[in-house]
C-alpha cells in the first residue's frame, strides 16, 4: 500500500514536467511550397514530400534547377466545362528533362485526385518525368485501387495547388488547336501555350 501511494505521488510530481514536455513538442516543418508565375497567372504548389518523397523530391529538383523556367502549359483535358485537368512541364524536351522515377502509387501515399491536387503525368507505369498536371475538380479515377481506376497503378499525386486555381481554371477553358494532338490528344493542345515564365521555392515561413 505505502509503495502503491509513493508512486503515486511520485508520477503526480513528474505531471507538470511531462505535461511541459508535450506542449513544447516541436510540430513538423511546413511542407514546401513553389511559386510558379505564368503568363495567365500566379500559381503556388504545396509539395508533399513527406507523403510522397520520390516524386515531390524529383519535382522541387526540376525547380531548383530551374528546368521549368521557359517552359509551358500546353494541354487541357476537358471532361465537363468546369472539370478536367490542365498539363504542363518539360514535354518531353531532352536538354531538360532528367531520367524517370519510381512510381508512387496513391494507395502508399494516401493521397488522392481531389480539386486542385497535382500529380505526374506518365505513359507506363514508372516513366514520370518533368511533366505534371493539375486536377480541375476531383478525379477519383486517376487514383490506384479503385474498380473504375483508370489503370491498376493510377497517377502519382505528389502536391496541391494552394493558391491560384482560378488560374488553373482560366487555362482549362484556353483556346486549343483543333489539329494538334496525336490520337486521343488531338484538340487537347492549347494554343497559344501558357508560358511558366518561372519557378522558384516560396521562402519557408520560419525564416
Amino acid at each position: 500500500m505505502i509503495r502503491r501511494t509513493l508512486a503515486v505521488l511520485a508520477l503526480l510530481l513528474l505531471w507538470p514536467t511531462l505535461a511541459v514536455a508535450q506542449d513544447t513538442a516541436t510540430p513538423p516543418p511546413p511542407l514546401p511550397r513553389v511559386v510558379m508565375e505564368t503568363s495567365a497567372g500566379r500559381i503556388v504548389i504545396e509539395v508533399n514530400d513527406r507523403q510522397a518523397p520520390i516524386t515531390g523530391t524529383n519535382f522541387l529538383k526540376y525547380v531548383d534547377e530551374h528546368r521549368f523556367d521557359g517552359t509551358t502549359f500546353y494541354r487541357a483535358v476537358r471532361s465537363a466545362p468546369d472539370l478536367g485537368l490542365v498539363q504542363g512541364g518539360t514535354n518531353n524536351d531532352p536538354a531538360r528533362t532528367l531520367p524517370p522515377i519510381a512510381h508512387e502509387p496513391t494507395t502508399v501515399t494516401g493521397l488522392s485526385h481531389v480539386d486542385g491536387a497535382v500529380s505526374m503525368a506518365r505513359y507506363d507505369a514508372g516513366t514520370a518525368t518533368g511533366d505534371f498536371f493539375v486536377s480541375v475538380g476531383p478525379s477519383p479515377s486517376y487514383d490506384a485501387g479503385h474498380p473504375y481506376s483508370i489503370d491498376e497503378h493510377g497517377f502519382a499525386v505528389f502536391g496541391r495547388v494552394v493558391e491560384g486555381m482560378d488560374v488553373v481554371r482560366g487555362i482549362l477553358v484556353a483556346p486549343t488547336s483543333p489539329t494538334e494532338g496525336d490520337g486521343f490528344m488531338r484538340g487537347q493542345m492549347l494554343e497559344p501555350r501558357i508560358t511558366i515564365v518561372s519557378a522558384r521555392r516560396a521562402p519557408s515561413p520560419a525564416a
